[in-house]
């Protein structure tokens, strides 16, 4: 075997309703003056309010910010920052949501126990301090961002994605109550779940994949590709909580592993045009396996023995009702060949790009989005 290095210091509450638990758990944990994270869609759906809840019956107070924006920016980091600062001593922080707002959490981490900006933190282990303890509670079916040290922050002028890493900003406890995702609802539910299956896959071969990060993503894969179509239906508490777990553990993948080349297509399109992560994410995916099964069959081949991963993920993309290409996407504008090399350009210096198995170069990079096109 390989040897390793696998960092394994996170409690994780696993169950229905264990967000009522949110209370307890903080203030075994020294928490007093609690900073929220959020989103809107979140308070409107009452989940807030039910986090709220809990820490209000151990007397807890809580200091909300809940207009996090999908892919968070610097400025939604600063905002939240502002909000702890107005309500000052903050003891503990809590991310409430999706990986947007789980990202910003630990992103205002970094700025109230370091000072700086985000700016400052992007790549691993920049900050010095010490950084407060914190929670994260993921109410969709996909980031991992609840099991990871990084924080992906946007910049607010160029959109560029930062991430932002270091050991000290991974939530010390995750709370993983699939009764929070009941109201996600199914178009969201397909796109996040997908966005757990390319971490799966991508980091299986990964080339700092390792035995450890490889038994979190096989696991992650037979749960995510097992209760994918029974997670969207009706009924599907059960489903959804192993999809739950199976996020959490494909997180752990890539935790403890990397990510590859769809990860690093998929940014720019956001980045540019808007496209959901997820969407992105999934247009992407097959064509880079197929791309890389020249070095990587085998690995594929172990991850999924019943046939070809791509076209398995491309019945999944269906079955959640996913585009294929990139001209099916409503996309804000419209996107030409024209633009491909600037994509392709912007692909190739992701920081993912350089633990994909087969090395690509930005021609590789335009030809795979000549193909999703």
């Amino acid at each position: 075997m390989d040897s390793f290095d696998c960092e394994l210091k996170q409690q994780v509450i696993f169950g229905d309703n264990t967000i009522e638990r949110l209370g307890e758990l903080t203030r075994s944990l020294g928490g007093s003056r609690v900073l929220l994270v959020t989103d809107p869609g979140i308070e409107k759906a009452g989940i807030l309010a039910r986090a709220v809840s809990a820490l209000q019956s151990e007397r807890i107070a809580a200091y909300v910010y809940a207009d996090v924006t999908s892919n968070p920016t610097t400025e939604n980091v600063e905002a939240a920052v502002e909000v702890a600062k107005t309500n000052a001593p903050i003891d503990f922080i809590i991310g409430l949501g999706g990986g947007s707002p789980m990202d910003c959490a630990k992103g205002a981490n970094f700025l109230l126990t370091n000072g700086g900006k985000m700016e400052d933190y992007w790549g691993t282990n920049k900050a010095t301090e010490p950084m407060l303890p914190s929670i994260g509670v993921p109410t969709t079916i996909g980031t991992g961002s609840e099991a990871q040290s990084f924080a992906l922050i946007s910049q607010a002028d160029t959109h560029i994605k930062m991430a932002c890493g270091d050991k000290k900003a991974r939530f010390g406890t995750v709370i993983l109550d699939v009764t929070l995702t009941k109201t996600l609802p199914r178009p969201i539910a397909a796109i996040t779940a997908i966005d757990a299956i390319a971490h799966a896959v991508e980091s299986y071969v990964s080339t700092r994949h390792n035995p450890m990060s490889q038994m979190f993503a096989r696991h992650a894969w037979e749960l995510l590709d097992t209760h994918f179509e029974a997670s969207l239906g009706p009924n599907s508490s059960r489903a959804r909580s192993k999809m739950l777990f199976g996020a959490y553990l494909a997180g752990l993948a890539i935790e403890n592993s990397m990510l590859g080349a769809a990860h690093a297509c998929a940014n720019p399109l956001t980045a540019r045009y808007d496209v959901i992560h997820g969407v992105a994410v999934a247009l992407m995916l097959p064509h880079v396996i197929r791309f890389n099964s020249t070095v990587a069959a085998e690995a594929y081949h172990e991850l999924y023995p019943d046939g070809d991963i791509a076209d398995r993920i491309t019945v999944l993309k269906q079955i959640g009702n996913l585009p294929n290409r990139l001209r099916d996407y409503p996309v804000q504008y419209t996107i030409g060949t024209a633009d491909i090399p600037t994509l392709a350009k912007e692909a190739a210096g992701q920081w993912t790009a350089q633990f994909n198995p087969r090395p690509l170069d930005t021609g590789d990079f335009m030809r795979l989005y000549e193909q999703v096109y």
